[in-house]
């Protein structure tokens, strides 16, 4: 979800986050030295930047997690279901996240490490996202999912997925792709994805929370 105070985001009782801490130190200490996990078996998405997509900059300092994230959780930004699926639109709406994260909810920049759009089009959510990505050895620290950000990634899909709303095929397609190529930098396993309301009481992410069992086996076909 969008605003800290909706939908249990700011006040949300982390369910996993005890065992998912210790995951994270056990996962940072045995890549310490080592390859990026299995990001060579897994092709690189084309992810448009922060740049690219005319990104104001951030309010505040970035921060980075010196060690990898042990999980991937899944979110819905809660916009309209448009029927527009060009790259113009995955960059208006990755500049309207922005502004609802920076202005309305006062954060450093967007929440969100990375989006998906309705047309497939990955962008780069906060900075240095993935400039991080592409190391495999640390993270940027987001604002998406109390009691977890220190210790895994924010994926967020363009649209509201309540009521029966199914993601178009393309956007699927890409959260897969985008989840197995972070899963192989960061050697996260299938297992480690999530949705938002593992974490709290919410709603978020809708469709795609009853998907997971879907996407994690997606994701380890991927993986190999």
């Amino acid at each position: 979800m969008l605003f800290a105070g909706a939908a249990g985001l700011a006040a949300a009782t982390a369910l996993p986050v005890a065992a998912h801490t210790a995951a994270a130190s056990q996962g940072a200490q045995a890549g310490q030295g080592g390859q990026a996990g299995q990001g060579a078996r897994v092709v690189q998405p084309a992810i448009d930047t922060t740049a690219q997509w005319g990104a104001r900059p951030p309010d505040g300092t970035i921060s980075l997690v010196r060690r990898r994230p042990a999980a991937l959780v899944v979110h819905h930004t809660v916009s309209a279901n448009t029927s527009d699926f060009s790259r113009a639109q995955a960059h208006s709406h990755a500049r309207w996240v922005q502004a609802l994260h920076q202005d309305d909810n006062g954060w450093v920049d967007t929440g969100y490490n990375f989006v998906v759009s309705r047309g497939g089009y990955l962008t780069e959510g906060r900075h240095r996202s993935l400039e991080t990505l592409l190391g495999g050895t640390e993270f940027v620290l987001g604002a998406h999912t109390s009691g977890a950000n220190d210790f895994a990634i924010g994926i967020s899909n363009e649209g509201a997925y309540h009521d029966g709303a199914v993601p178009p095929a393309a956007q699927w397609a890409s959260l897969v792709r985008l989840c197995a190529y972070a899963a192989a930098q960061y050697a996260i396993p299938a297992t480690e994805i999530y949705g938002h309301k593992d974490f709290g009481n919410t709603l978020c992410p809708g469709v795609f929370h009853d998907m997971l069992p879907q996407l994690r086996d997606e994701v380890a076909a991927a993986l190999g």
